[in-house]
């Protein structure tokens, strides 16, 4: 397969002009952490048509933890208890055959249960529910965020805790950067069981705004979960994002 070019990578930032949008959401303080992985693990998980991308030889599996706002369809209005919930990710980085870069996710675990199975449903998404819990210290701007699977033991909580580091400006990622590589992706993978097929989707948003982060996460819970081996040590790369506002649109198959 052709790796994505730099200009492949800026292109999918592009609005698309021939569909609309099938949701609507608005994604609030993100926490990006990375961790370096062995690009064949990661290879070995992944299915066919789809190939992991590295930058600079390496691949990278990242855990998101944030906040969904205002979740809604198209023609629809967001609904108060159904449309604001917490979420966190288990992801990689990926390209198809055309270098189309993109995510492919391990698990995406919410505390909304409609939302987890709408999910499944018309993405094929590996969503899980999960009882989650924050705390926001508004003067500090900390987050204390926990995260336990609906039907697992107590021991596998995961617990994030970070703030913005005080007076970092914000800053965007620069292309051909880690952080470009990392934060700034459009489209995501999805693999139909039922079809034996792998499709994709756009992803819109304006360029996240980034400011440096302090971080505290020493459990690799996430990794067990999802049955990857862990990885050694602290993560290789943090950051946060105060969020953005989302449009997705509906999956085609990757051809």
């Amino acid at each position: 397969m052709k790796p994505p070019t730099p200009s492949d990578r800026l292109v999918v930032r592009e609005r698309p002009t021939d569909k609309a949008a099938l949701m609507y959401q608005s994604w609030r303080n993100l926490l990006f952490l990375h961790w370096e992985y062995e690009v064949e693990a990661i290879q070995h998980t992944l299915p066919e048509g789809l190939q992991v991308d590295t930058f600079a030889g390496k691949a990278y599996i990242g855990l998101v933890p944030f906040f969904m706002q205002a979740v809604h369809p198209r023609y629809f209005p967001t609904i108060p208890g159904l449309s604001d919930f917490q979420e966190l990710n288990v992801r990689t980085y990926v390209y198809d055959h055309r270098g189309v870069p993109g995510i492919w996710f391990y698990s995406l675990d919410a505390n909304q249960w409609l939302a987890v199975q709408a999910a499944r449903m018309i993405f094929y998404l590996p969503y899980f529910y999960a009882k989650m819990h924050a705390k926001i210290n508004l003067d500090m701007g900390e987050i204390n965020y926990l995260s336990q699977r609906s039907s697992v033991e107590a021991s596998l909580t995961t617990h994030f805790r970070y703030r913005p580091i005080v007076g970092n400006a914000i800053q965007r990622a620069e292309p051909e950067t880690l952080e470009f590589f990392l934060i700034e992706r459009y489209v995501l993978f999805a693999y139909s069981n039922w079809s034996k097929r792998v499709f994709r989707a756009s992803v819109h948003h304006a360029p996240y705004p980034l400011v440096n982060v302090e971080a505290d996460h020493s459990d690799k819970n996430m990794f067990i979960l999802d049955g990857l081996s862990k990885p050694t040590g602290s993560y290789d790369h943090a950051i946060m994002s105060p969020g953005v506002d989302v449009e997705v649109f509906a999956l085609e198959p990757v051809t």
